[in-house]
């Protein structure tokens, strides 16, 4: 593992919260959460994606999911009181987010938007999710995670 360090891990250490960092090969575009699960050996229920939607009302939402599961946006605009969200443009992540589509953390997003994690990550006892950058992951607690980034959890997948 190199000693480099995305904005994502100096924020856990900064909060002194425990993370184990993870490097996979990588090329310049996004890799499916699948395919990342693997190249990191790992079982694909506790690899989780970073999904940003924009609300009916303008605001934004983030869901974190498992990367084999699909975001039901029915279930997802319940959970946070919404009418109905959709999926924001690719061209619009790094805009809204900080990050680029691939390595979206729900840790240090230019906001902090309403985030909602899928409940099954509380059935494992560690999580791993985007460090905030292609090729890094981290791996920490879900509780811990979930009570940083102030979300809640829900089922929010079809």
């Amino acid at each position: 593992m190199s000693e480099f360090k995305t904005n994502v891990m100096r924020i856990l250490e900064k909060a002194k919260i425990d993370y184990a960092a993870h490097e996979y090969p990588h090329g310049k575009d996004a890799v499916d959460g699948i395919s990342v699960a693997k190249l990191l050996g790992q079982n694909p229920e506790c690899v989780f994606k970073t999904l940003v939607t924009k609300g009916v009302s303008g605001g934004y939402f983030v869901f974190v999911v498992p990367v084999a599961e699909e975001l039901d946006l029915k279930k997802a605009a319940k959970s946070v009181g919404e009418k109905s969200v959709e999926m924001i443009h690719v061209k619009d992540i790094l805009k809204v987010t900080g990050y680029i589509r691939g390595g979206c953390s729900p840790i240090g997003m230019k906001k902090q938007y309403p985030t909602v994690f899928h409940e099954s990550c509380l059935n494992n006892p560690n999580i791993i999710v985007s460090a905030g950058k292609i090729g890094y992951q981290i791996d920490l607690d879900p509780q811990t995670l979930i009570e940083f980034t102030k979300g809640k959890c829900a089922d929010i997948i079809k």
